[in-house]
């Protein structure tokens, strides 16, 4: 099976949850497990949550879900246009956080490296970045093809 899609939200806080049960439900035809799906929701939730928070600053934006399934694997890729990452490397390390002063704890980028099989992230200063992560669902089987 190979389909795709594409989402164009504004950037609000409170479509964090929209993009992540909209991709959960386009994932849902690869019959993935709960424990894949949970994993899935909580990487997107991070990738559009910094996003907006450190994107954009919480200002206007647009924010771009894109998703690709083909056969048990998904590609899944969170853009943004806003500040970009001076240091990528930095930005990825467990704990750092460009925002102290809204008590985030640091940790997006090590949980949607942890939750997914891939994880990539590119940014260029004053244009953006794009957070695209991998979830390759296992075969195990359901009630529907048992």
């Amino acid at each position: 099976m190979d389909n795709h899609m594409k989402l164009e939200i504004p950037s609000k806080s409170q479509n964090e949850a929209f993009a992540r049960v909209v991709v959960a439900a386009f994932a849902a035809q690869a019959d993935p497990t709960i424990d894949e799906i949970s994993d899935l929701k909580t990487a997107v939730s991070e990738a559009v949550t910094n996003a907006v928070i450190h994107g954009y600053e919480n200002g206007f934006g647009t924010i771009i879900v894109t998703a690709v399934l083909k056969d048990r694997r998904l590609e899944v890729s969170v853009t943004d246009y806003g500040v970009g990452i001076a240091d990528l490397e930095q930005a990825r390390e467990p704990l750092y956080t460009s925002k102290p002063e809204l008590d985030r704890s640091g940790m997006g980028f090590t949980i949607m490296e942890n939750f997914m099989d891939e994880f990539s992230l590119a940014s260029e200063p004053g244009k953006g970045t794009t957070v695209t992560m991998v979830k390759i669902f296992s075969q195990i089987k359901t009630g529907r093809d048992a």
